[in-house]
């Protein structure tokens, strides 16, 4: 298997833990976002998208990290990152989803460079959008983990799923722009419990390659 990524890729971050908790061995291919390396013709040939992560394997070419660690779960069903029942399912999906679709295309790169570049906003207002969108993706993601009967030890249950894929980096993304996550007990328990983890710890953005 080829991945490629960026160290502070949050999409990425989520398929390398997912690749790590799978005992899965891949090559990392370093695609440098703030050199806009993903847009240039040499990744082209590798992703359509233009985006990272990308997961070649077994002669295809998948992007999108939600789908790919689907891909995993499907093609590597041991050890399991969704639970047996559909409920279950359902609910770690849904958890992974908050993450992905509610919170992270408000935060990612493309969304802060348009905030600079595109409509002149200071860092400092770039900084107090980013705070807003995590207070109010967490403020959700924090009532679901502490009401749900599901959660355990981990977002649902006693072993890690794709919600926790997800859960880890956007807490360090959250770190990185120094949020208050006082609010969100929960969340911070099951982040410390992922992250003593040894597939979590590889995973995180200091410890790839290419991390500055």
């Amino acid at each position: 298997m080829r991945l490629f990524t960026f160290f502070r890729s949050s999409a990425a971050f989520r398929v390398r833990i997912a690749l790590n908790l799978k005992g899965l061995a891949y090559d990392a291919r370093s695609v440098s976002l703030p050199k806009g390396e993903h847009r240039g013709a040499e990744y082209a040939g590798h992703s359509a998208q233009g985006l990272v992560p990308t997961l070649e394997a077994d002669g295809h070419a998948l992007s999108q990290s939600l789908a790919i660690m689907e891909y995993l779960e499907e093609t590597h069903p041991q050890p399991p990152l969704l639970p047996a029942d559909p409920p279950g399912r359902a609910r770690v999906r849904s958890l992974a989803l908050l993450v992905a679709c509610e919170i992270h295309p408000l935060n990612n790169l493309r969304t802060l460079n348009h905030l600079r570049k595109g409509l002149g906003q200071s860092e400092d207002q770039v900084a107090d959008w980013y705070r807003h969108w995590i207070a109010d993706g967490f403020s959700k993601l924090e009532a679901d983990l502490a009401r749900a009967a599901g959660t355990g030890r981990f977002s649902h249950g006693d072993a890690p799923t794709i919600a926790d894929c997800c859960l880890v980096p956007q807490v360090f993304n959250a770190r990185r722009y120094e949020s208050d996550l006082k609010p969100y007990p929960t969340v911070l328990r099951i982040f410390d419990a992922c992250m003593q983890l040894d597939a979590f710890d590889r995973a995180q953005p200091a410890r790839q390659p290419d991390a500055e």
